[in-house]
C-alpha cells in the first residue's frame, strides 16, 4: 500500500472516531462506565486536530518526510500511552471500555507500522 493512502487511511479513521467522541460523549461514557463526559470530548478534539495533520501530511507533494515521522512518533506515543492507561484505570472502567482503549491501540499500532514501513520502501 502507498504511504500516502496508509496516511489517508490514518487521518479518515481518526477523524471519524474524534468527531464521535466529541458528538456523542455520553455513548462512549456508557459503554465506559463513566460519569464524566471531559475525557471522551476533549480526546474527540484532539483526534480531529490530529487527523487535519495527518491529511496534511498526506496530501502534501511531495510528502515530506519529516512530518511522516513526526505522525509515526505521534502514533508510538498514543500505543504506549494507551497501554499505560488502560492498565491504570482497568478496575475503575468496564472491560468494554478496556478492549476499546486496546484496540484502538492496535490500530495505531498498525498505522504507524504500515506508514514507517512504506516510509522505508520508498513507497
Amino acid at each position: 500500500m502507498k504511504l500516502k493512502n496508509i496516511l489517508l487511511l490514518n487521518a479518515i479513521s481518526s477523524g471519524i472516531t474524534g468527531l464521535l467522541l466529541a458528538a456523542v460523549p455520553r455513548v462512549f461514557a456508557d459503554i465506559f462506565q463513566l460519569v464524566s463526559l471531559a475525557p471522551f470530548t476533549g480526546v474527540g478534539i484532539f483526534l480531529v486536530l490530529y487527523a487535519l495533520l495527518v491529511a496534511v501530511t498526506a496530501l502534501a507533494v511531495p510528502i515530506r518526510t519529516v512530518w511522516v515521522r513526526v505522525v509515526i512518533a505521534l502514533d508510538m506515543i498514543w500505543v504506549v500511552a494507551s497501554v499505560v492507561c488502560a492498565a491504570a484505570v482497568f478496575t475503575m472502567i468496564s472491560l468494554w471500555g478496556t478492549l476499546f482503549i486496546l484496540g484502538v491501540a492496535a490500530w495505531v499500532g498498525a498505522m504507524a507500522y504500515l506508514q514507517n514501513k512504506a516510509l522505508n520502501t520508498g513507497r
